[in-house]
């Protein structure tokens, strides 16, 4: 009888987890990431070509943004009220969800003159030092590789015009580069 009751009170504690604080908590994370979803895309690809890839981004780098969006060091009045809301935690497993994503491909072909003119001007920045060779990034740095075309041309304009803060070494860099030189590096990198 007493191994009854015990096997009761076990299956009765179990579904109150599963259904209670637990479960909204897992239902809050999966709220979270279907409103990231309807930006960055269910399939990873967004619908608008300006919002970043973050499917198999890094996850390290995923999580410092959405800090920086809290704290201001990023400047996007969508992201920034989203970020508000987010938890620490909220941040760390939204950021790991969608690291464990595959890559999309965009299937976004450069020409070859803006390959040429932006191989040579990330080589003049030595990007590689950080973004690796194939500028697949590393547990740090993004993933540049693939990314969408006019997501990287903004991105590298708001570090030339000091409205992206979080990395300064890229605003100084940035700001050596004339606007052919970044939409060139855009489409080249955006092709990889």
């Amino acid at each position: 009888m007493l191994m009854i009751l015990r096997t009761l009170i076990a299956v009765a504690l179990t579904a109150w987890l599963l259904s209670g604080p637990m479960a909204k908590a897992q239902e809050t994370l999966a709220e979270k990431i279907e409103l990231c979803t309807s930006c960055h895309g269910e399939k990873g690809l967004p619908e608008q070509a300006e919002v970043p890839i973050i499917w198999g981004q890094e996850y390290y780098y995923l999580y410092v943004q959405l800090k920086d969006y809290k704290a201001g060091r990023r400047a996007n009045e969508t992201m920034q009220g989203i970020a508000e809301e987010l938890s620490k935690d909220d941040m760390k497993a939204l950021a790991q969800h969608f690291a464990e994503k595959k890559w999309p491909a965009t299937g976004f072909r450069s020409s070859d003159a803006a390959d040429k003119a932006g191989l040579n001007a990330t080589a003049a920045g030595q990007c590689v030092q950080c973004h690796l060779g194939g500028y697949e990034g590393n547990s740090r740095i993004p993933r540049l590789s693939g990314q969408t075309l006019p997501y990287l041309a903004r991105t590298m304009q708001e570090f030339k015009d000091k409205i992206r803060l979080n990395s300064p070494a890229k605003g100084s860099l940035m700001s050596s580069y004339s606007q052919s030189d970044i939409d060139n590096m855009a489409s080249y990198l955006a092709g990889l």
